[in-house]
């Protein structure tokens, strides 16, 4: 990874969660795929309903290291 990508990832990193979900969302919409992934229509409505709630900040968003951890005692 170029050094100016890692600083712009490390500083990105520092943002709270819905700013990150923002640029993210902004990123992948932003890559030219070949072609277009097949969505249903009723995944397609979770995913503008999701996308809302974090716009909203309505979202309850969990850092992934909290994610990681529960899953990890959950599990093993």
């Amino acid at each position: 990874m170029k050094a100016d990508a890692k600083k712009i990832l490390d500083e990105a990193m520092q943002l709270e969660p819905a700013t990150r979900a923002f640029i993210a969302e902004a990123l992948l919409e932003g890559l030219d795929f070949e072609q277009d992934f097949e969505v249903s229509s009723s995944w397609s409505a979770e995913i503008q309903r999701r996308c809302e709630e974090i716009d909203r900040g309505t979202a309850k968003l969990v850092e992934s290291d909290t994610v990681i951890a529960e899953l990890r005692k959950k599990y093993t």
